[in-house]
């Protein structure tokens, strides 16, 4: 299904880990340049590449599993794989849009003259509600009050489950600060987050958040050292922190297990305490806009996704039935 294609002095195999699907490296020179350069130049985030390399390699190996060449996929075959696949809508439309952006960086590149697949519909999907599981904030108080902050290693998780909710950041944000993205202006503490597309976002630290990281930077002696990570990750069980930042991944598997460890069922993840800040704040007279502010969200229908004030009076309403 893939093999391995050079062009001039590069191997595509070693840029970005990218493999060459059999109908591209089929097709031409130029098709496996222009192909390789979408990666490499042209999407920058390194999450989002790999999102859509999946993608787009998926769509050509189905093309060459029904025996399409790249010189024939047309708007029928993109139609046609689309509705033969048995993902999500979302990842269904996630898919479409990589193909459309590979095809349109193939015109431009001049390898083809139309793009087949802008024509080409995706199914439709409309979120009202996110499906990030919450907390009450009994839940979340009692949460962040059982940790034990006798180590190092507590007082660096109670900071950032902190830092997500009062802040409204994404686990990718936080755990990309540094010491030094925590700094005064004025009489208040700030933060400055590492947002997508190498974009910052400032805002001002909430007391009870400004408590919880200078007690973790104090006892971690992080001070000095403002241009290492803020959170780390521990040596093994010495309970001592290392030199490298925490990953999404090391946050969710802490999360869970601080979770367990306080008897919360619930199946909460990172994502769960930016819907518990935004809540909390609109349960308490905070505005969508200002929250779409705070969150550095484009959109106020994203801020809506986390907002789940609607729960409680659907409860409520519920309850109302005697039987």
């Amino acid at each position: 299904m893939k093999e391995i294609v050079q062009y001039g002095s590069i191997d595509s195999t070693k840029l970005h880990e990218i493999i060459m699907p059999t109908i591209i490296a089929a097709s031409g020179e130029s098709t496996c340049r222009q192909f390789i350069e979408f990666f490499a130049v042209n999407i920058r985030n390194i999450n989002t590449r790999k999102a859509y390399y999946r993608a787009v390699v998926n769509f050509l190996n189905w093309c060459e599993s029904v025996g399409i060449k790249f010189e024939q996929i047309a708007p029928m075959v993109v139609a046609a794989y689309v509705e033969q696949h048995t993902a999500s809508p979302p990842t269904v439309k996630q898919h479409l849009a990589a193909i459309r952006m590979l095809f349109d960086w193939l015109v431009v590149g001049h390898v083809i003259s139309v793009n087949p697949a802008l024509s080409v519909r995706g199914p439709k999907y409309v979120v009202k509600k996110g499906k990030t599981p919450i907390l009450f904030k009994d839940e979340t108080r009692k949460l962040l009050e059982s940790i034990d902050t006798s180590s190092v290693v507590g007082l660096r998780d109670r900071a950032l489950i902190a830092t997500m909710v009062y802040s409204f950041a994404r686990v990718g944000a936080v755990v990309g600060m540094r010491v030094g993205d925590y700094y005064k202006n004025g009489k208040r503490w700030w933060l400055r987050l590492h947002e997508k597309g190498g974009k910052f976002h400032e805002v001002p630290a909430h007391h009870k958040l400004e408590e919880y990281i200078d007690a973790y930077v104090n006892i971690s002696g992080l001070w000095e050292d403002r241009k290492g990570p803020l959170f780390r990750t521990v040596l093994g069980k010495s309970r001592r922190l290392t030199n490298n930042y925490m990953t999404p991944a090391d946050v969710y598997r802490m999360i869970r297990r601080r979770a367990k460890q306080v008897g919360i069922t619930t199946p909460i993840g990172c994502h769960t305490f930016r819907a518990i800040g935004i809540t909390n704040y609109l349960e308490n007279g905070g505005t969508l806009e200002r929250a779409q502010i705070l969150a550095a969200h484009s959109s106020p229908r994203t801020t809506k996704l986390y907002d789940r004030t609607d729960d409680k009076i659907t409860l409520d309403e519920v309850e109302r039935i005697v039987i």
